[in-house]
């Protein structure tokens, strides 16, 4: 999944100045701006298989603040930020009768480029690094003993989009490696 994100990013920077020079599009993240998304997940990227379900869906909270303007070229943008990630599943296994609660959080610091291509259109590529903390509690009588605690680096290439319908109310969408596959939701400017 990794892999198509990335050449994604690539090309999309790499075709990003020649479109906007005809069109002069003028930025809609500049310097100074802050942005909070509220986003809702689809697709996890931390548990798969047949025994799993959802009990909370993959939900997050994104804060990012214009960091630099004309970033490498003109009007690219420089945003930097914050990424904290929720959700929750259970392995069930002997029809129900045991099995395993788990919880997911993601925190993570993020650095995206953004670049004009559409008026009220703020698309971005980016890349996250953080921790994925899990921790797991047992049910049921064949429930053991054992723990499946544990945390570990996580990492997400992403690219995404926010559709501005007032100067500070957009609709965005999000694909990457992070919480979820896709991410859609809200995102509120001030």
């Amino acid at each position: 999944m990794m892999m198509p994100v990335l050449v994604m990013g690539i090309l999309f920077s790499g075709t990003l100045y020649a479109e906007n020079s005809s069109a002069e599009v003028p930025p809609i993240f500049k310097e100074g701006d802050k942005v909070i998304n509220l986003g809702l997940g689809i697709g996890t990227t931390l548990y798969t298989g047949r025994y799993y379900t959802s009990r909370v869906p993959p939900v997050s909270v994104s804060f990012e603040m214009g960091f630099m303007d004309d970033f490498l070229i003109e009007d690219l943008t420089l945003g930097l930020g914050g990424y904290l990630g929720y959700a929750s599943s259970k392995y069930e296994f002997g029809q129900g009768l045991w099995g395993w609660d788990y919880t997911y959080i993601i925190i993570g610091g993020r650095g995206a480029a953004h670049y004009p291509i559409i008026e009220n259109l703020d698309t971005y590529v980016g890349l996250m690094m953080g921790v994925n903390i899990t921790t797991s509690r047992a049910f049921g009588d064949g429930s053991s003993s054992f723990s499946a605690d544990g945390s570990g680096i996580a990492y997400s290439l992403y690219g995404g989009a926010r559709y501005y319908f007032s100067e500070n109310l957009a609709v965005f969408g999000e694909l990457g490696y992070g919480i979820s596959y896709l991410t859609v939701g809200l995102a509120l400017r001030f």
